[in-house]
């Protein structure tokens, strides 16, 4: 089966919102055979509407559309197709009826203009939305299909989960297409390439692509128009085989999140975490404080941005800081024992550098960044050297602090924790 996207929202055209809803569809469709084989983008206009669905399905027979299906002027998709297929618009006293709970239950009263959230295409079938307001609807007209969904990411993707896959799912050809992903940090992507060589071509009729970014350089396998146990096993076989070949250096596969994946090993050890930052700004505690739980083992972290905050929070030396500046190894150490001490963690990290876009100079130039590992007592330093802008600057160092967390946290050497 072949199918388009139509994302409507002027916002989209104009750049104040990303599309992100056509790269999930994308990706949930090809797993269950169903090819996409175009995506537009169109403003919150009739015209336009029109003319993308009407071309859409004159190729393809079958359109998926996102967004306006909201209760303001501007939301007209359902207007604009129920024209176009020839289903007048009734009103669903049964979506009028859920409308009403919902908004009792948020402690809200309905409003004259939520009465277009009620109205559905004529012989069309109402995909309830558990989630919001704007339910979804899929129409199968003498022209195709077209199914519509709201734009808003948590509800379409909770839509295309419980209602439009389900249905989709038995008008595939048997074939799919399915991706597997294997994430890397502390590698670039060229000695990474030449360290996987040959391999590429043993994996064939997979194709391998390389993702660089600022949290590392994922690889994505991705295997085109098979069955979906061949797929499987072949993406299984093929994952495994390069993680032997990188090594240490690949920490987890598709969604993982190394944040995540560091607070279930210090939780594993019963090891308690510390964290001192200064160019990061505290983006290395949001990380980890973005996954539910990390309290069992994450005590908190200081963020010493000056230096009287090094010396006073930390227990920085102000020698330290006058002979060696305050993005050096000898007080990245001093800010991870201080803050391990301070808090009482088994393990700390700091971070101080400079982030940019001034303060460089010829020894320590923009991109400088120093961390260092307190565990048990005893404490290392490297310094790093990170391209990009200020803020790639920074994030490359919350990557790099992790990472260097998770090797210390999984290391087979005993004398590590």
């Amino acid at each position: 089966m072949k199918i388009e996207l139509v994302t409507v929202g002027t916002e989209l055209l104009l750049g104040f919102t990303v599309d992100t809803n056509s790269a999930w569809i994308g990706r949930a469709l090809a797993e269950i055979g169903v090819h996409v084989v175009r995506r537009t983008s169109v403003a919150d206009t009739p015209d336009a509407i029109h003319d993308a669905v009407d071309a859409a399905l004159a190729r393809t027979g079958a359109v998926l559309t996102t967004g306006g299906l909201g209760p303001t002027r501007d939301d007209v998709t359902k207007y604009v197709v129920a024209e176009l297929l020839g289903m007048p618009l009734r009103f669903d006293d049964a979506i009028w009826a859920m409308l009403g709970e919902r908004w009792a239950r948020l402690g809200r009263s309905l409003v004259e203009s939520n009465r277009s959230q009620a109205m559905v295409p004529t012989g069309g079938t109402v995909l309830p939305n558990q989630w919001g307001s704007a339910p979804g609807l899929w129409l199968d007209a003498p022209r195709g299909i077209v199914i519509m969904l709201p734009g808003v990411p948590t509800e379409m993707m909770k839509l295309m989960t419980h209602e439009v896959l389900p249905r989709l799912a038995g008008q595939g050809d048997g074939r799919v297409i399915r991706s597997a992903v294997v994430r890397t940090s502390g590698i670039g992507e060229s000695v990474l390439a030449e360290g996987i060589g040959a391999l590429e071509d043993e994996l064939l009729p997979l194709s391998l692509a390389y993702l660089p970014g600022v949290t590392g350089v994922d690889l994505r396998l991705t295997a085109w128009g098979l069955e979906m146990a061949e797929a499987d096993a072949r993406l299984a076989d093929a994952t495994a085989r390069l993680h032997a070949n990188i090594g240490v250096h690949a920490w987890g596969d598709g969604d993982d999140d190394l944040a995540a994946l560091l607070l279930d090993a210090l939780r594993a050890k019963g090891k308690m975490l510390a964290v001192a930052e200064s160019c990061t700004g505290g983006l290395l505690g949001a990380r980890l404080t973005e996954v539910a739980g990390a309290s069992a083992v994450f005590l908190g972290g200081v963020l010493a941005y000056a230096d009287a905050a090094k010396r006073e929070l930390l227990a920085v030396d102000q020698q330290l800081l006058t002979n060696h500046g305050a993005v050096s190894g000898e007080v990245a150490e001093a800010m991870a024992r201080g803050v391990a001490s301070r808090l009482g963690a088994d393990l700390a990290v700091s971070i101080t550098g400079i982030a940019g876009p001034g303060g460089g100079s010829p020894e320590k130039p923009v991109g400088t960044v120093w961390m260092a590992f307190a565990v048990n007592g005893a404490v290392t330093s490297q310094r790093m050297q990170f391209s990009g802008d200020r803020a790639e600057v920074r994030a490359r160092a919350v990557q790099a602090a992790l990472f260097g967390l998770w090797r210390l946290v999984t290391s087979a050497n005993p004398a590590l924790l």
